[in-house]
């Protein structure tokens, strides 16, 4: 599933930050959350407890770097320059 079809199906909010070298995607998962990620190819892996959520990223999207703190996902997405 993508980023936009995840947010709506799950009622979670995605941020979108655009610099000049790179995107970045943020998803509060709250802060109790024990929320794991993981990056396989071009599909990002959430597993939040009993759920798991993979999410796809863009097609033209460079190179993803994943973490998780607090809670809060991010993706952080090079510009292919």
């Amino acid at each position: 599933m993508n980023i936009e079809h995840f947010a709506h199906e799950t009622g979670q909010a995605v941020r979108r930050y655009e610099y000049d070298d790179h995107s970045m995607l943020a998803v509060d998962f709250g802060p109790r959350s024990e929320a794991t990620v993981d990056l396989v190819g071009g599909t990002v892996i959430v597993v939040d407890g009993g759920d798991q959520y993979e999410l796809e990223l863009p097609d033209d999207a460079g190179d993803a770097h994943t973490f998780m703190k607090n809670g809060v996902l991010t993706i952080e997405l090079e510009a292919d320059l």
